[in-house]
This record gives structure tokens, sequence and C-alpha cells, in this order.
């Protein structure tokens, strides 16, 4: 790890160099999280051979272990190994800002569509939105979900957040999940750590990046909790807890923020779908969709302000653990209960997007054999990439707008 302790004029061109290379990224990264990985791997390591393909490879273990946004995550990470971090702030914006500016755009656009075009784009964006999770439900149980334990642990968060509807029980089943998980698959996850990096003592000097680190956490989570009576402090505060609850970022993120906001009575499911299907045509984090939220509920007043908020507010969480993450990895790395609880937290969130994908179902958003027709097609078509995700989208909200 590079030593940023000291002020290096070469360490801020670096920045700047973070910057310019991941706004490429952040302009053409389409496909999702999964896809960012590779996009990630062939610049950074390929071409401008920034890390090796072992460090890599440790960064994107570090991104999965921890909560957040992984892509991002990852992004930072390797601008903090480039140029300290003032190089992950570099790479973090350049990632990020083209969709979150397309996302706001959108949302302060919307009103105008609507009058153009009426509702029904809006709908097919629904459609969209929908078909999108499918497929990653389907594609993440096939990742997280690879024996009976797994399933046991998807199913009974299931089955817990069928029947509940608080917003407190969805942070809760994905924390008791990684504890059980800890137990539960320790014994799998010491044979990949292997019984020598087991035995290795754990010598990090942990308080100089961990306890600062845990203090901003605590007061970020507190601070909402300060003003109840505050719209604005509710909603940042909900976003702010499902950056800091989610476990590989991308549709993960999702059932937590529709409960932080549609069940909070912040802003209606209709546009948290089309917001959410939109997200699906734009490139660079899922995460951005936070900037959207934020802009429709239009927090402190401005969209634009309100947009940026719900950015930041979704995204601190995860570079805060990431920044106290980050120098103590390379030991943690090695202990198999932390393996082993990310294993059960994993396979939990599978079962709290199938929630959230039941509650699309049977909560209105389709309303009829013709949009369940649409579904099973376009999530076909996504299955056997016929066409890219963001085409996709835009063909679902057209063929909406005009009823074909």
């Amino acid at each position: 790890m590079l030593k940023n302790t000291v002020y290096d004029p070469a360490m801020q061109r670096g920045a700047l160099e973070c910057f310019w290379t991941s706004l490429k990224l952040g302009l053409t990264s389409f496909g999702g999280p999964v896809a960012h990985l590779g996009y990630f791997h062939e610049v950074y390591v390929k071409r401008e051979k920034w890390l090796s393909d072992e460090r890599y490879a440790e960064l994107v273990s570090l991104t999965q272990f921890l909560p957040g946004p992984g892509s991002s995550q990852l992004g930072a990470a390797i601008g903090y190994e480039r140029a300290g971090w003032l190089g992950s702030l570099g790479s973090w914006l350049g990632f990020t800002l083209p969709s979150a500016l397309l996302m706001i755009g959108f949302a302060i656009g919307m009103s105008s569509v609507q009058e153009w075009l009426g509702l029904g784009w809006l709908h097919g964006l629904k459609i969209a939105a929908i078909a999108v999770v499918v497929v990653a439900l389907f594609g993440m149980q096939q990742k997280l979900c690879t024996g009976k334990k797994e399933a046991v642990f998807a199913i009974g968060a299931l089955l817990v957040l069928m029947f509940t509807k608080q917003a407190w029980v969805q942070p809760v089943v994905i924390l008791i999940g990684g504890l059980v998980g800890a137990f539960v698959f320790h014994d799998r996850a010491a044979k990949e750590c292997g019984e020598s990096l087991e035995k290795r003592s754990f010598k990090a000097r942990w308080w100089h990046s961990v306890v600062p680190a845990t203090l901003l956490m605590v007061v970020l989570m507190a601070v909402p909790a300060m003003f109840p009576e505050s719209r604005d402090a509710m909603a940042l505060g909900g976003l702010m807890h499902a950056g800091a609850l989610v476990f590989g970022g991308g549709h993960v993120v999702l059932p937590l923020l529709e409960t932080s906001t549609v069940d909070a009575g912040l802003m209606p499911k209709y546009e948290f779908l089309a917001g959410y299907g939109a997200a699906q045509a734009v490139p660079g984090p899922m995460f951005t969709f936070c900037a959207f939220l934020g802009a429709v509920m239009g927090l402190f007043g401005n969209p634009w302000l309100g947009g940026l908020a719900g950015l930041v507010a979704v995204f601190l969480p995860g570079m805060v653990l990431l920044g106290g993450g980050l120098p103590v990895w390379d030991r943690m790395k090695h202990f198999s209960w932390a393996r082993a609880g990310v294993r059960g937290a994993n396979a939990t969130v599978v079962g709290v997007l199938g929630a959230a994908l039941a509650a699309m179902f049977f909560g209105g958003s389709v309303s009829s054999i013709w949009d369940v027709l649409a579904i099973v097609l376009l999530v076909l078509a996504l299955h056997f990439r016929w066409l890219p995700v963001w085409a996709l989208v835009v063909l679902a909200a057209v063929i909406g707008a005009f009823g074909l």
C-alpha cells in the first residue's frame, strides 16, 4: 500500500490521471457491477498496468467483503493504490458523475415527458425494471446460493420479509444472516483460507483506521435520528442505511431503498420503479439511482441539490468503511470467520431481493397478462443477450409510451 502522509505534486497529478481514466469508464461502462469488473480489469490491469492481476483480485475480494457499492469501492481502492486519497476521490468522481447527472436530469424532466407522452412510458420502465431484477435474482442465486445451506438462508429471509413490512427488519435479517453464517460456513471458509494462513496473528495497527472509521459511521447513522421531524433528514438517513448495509452493491440495494423511500411515504412507487428502470440505461454505478431519488423527493427544496445530497448519502458510508478496511484487509482476508460471515450475508440478500421482486409482482406494478408476457420476453432478451440492457430499457419505454 502506498504511503500518503507527505504532500507530493506527483501525487496530485496522479489524482487527475485517476479522474480522467475513470471518467472514460463512467461514460462507457454499461451492464452493471458484474460487467464493471471486466471493464476495470481491461483498463487498470491490462492497458494502464496500474496494478497486478493478483492485487486486483485482492481488491475485488475486499469490496465484496465490505458493505456498500462494490464497483465504486473497487474503483476508489484502485485510485488509492495509484495516488492516495486524492486518487481515490478522483476515481470515484470520474466514474460516478456521468450517470449521476443523467439521473438528476431525468428526474427533473420526468414531469415534462409525462405531459407530452402520458404515463405509458413510465409503465414500460416499470416492466423493464422488474425484468432486470428477475435476471439479477437468478444470477445472484447461481453465484451466492451454491448449496442447500445457502438456500436455507435465502428462503428464510424471503419468508420473514414476505410477512413483515417494518423498515427495520431488512437490515436485521442481513445482520443475522452474517452472524449465523460465521458459524455455519466456518469450516468451508477455513479450507478456502488455508490452515497456515488461519494461524497467522493479526498484527496490523488496526486502531489507526478502524477506530476513526467506526466513530464516523456512528455519527453518520445517528445524525438523521437527531432530527425526527425533518423529512430531509429521514430521507437521507434511509439512503445512508442502505449504503451501509448492502453487500456487493448493484441490484441488492433495491429493497432497502424502496423501504426507506416508498414505504416511508416520501415518493410514489411508480416513480421509484421508473427511476430504477432508467438507471439500467445509463453507464456507471447502479447507486447513482439515489441521485434520482434525492431529486424526485426534492430534498432541501432543489432537485439538483437534493440529487447530489442523495448521491453523497448512499455512497459515503461505503467509502468510510473502505477507508477503515483498506489498511487491515491484508490480514483480515486470512480469517475464516470473516469470509464465512460474508457468505451468510450474501445468501441472505438473495432472499431479500426475492421478497422485493414478489412485492413488485403483487403490489400493482403488473396489471395484465400482457405485462407478464412483456416481462418474460425481456427476461429472455436479457438472458440471451439479444440486446444490451440499456437498449432494452429504452425499447420498453417506447413501447409503453405508444402502447405498441
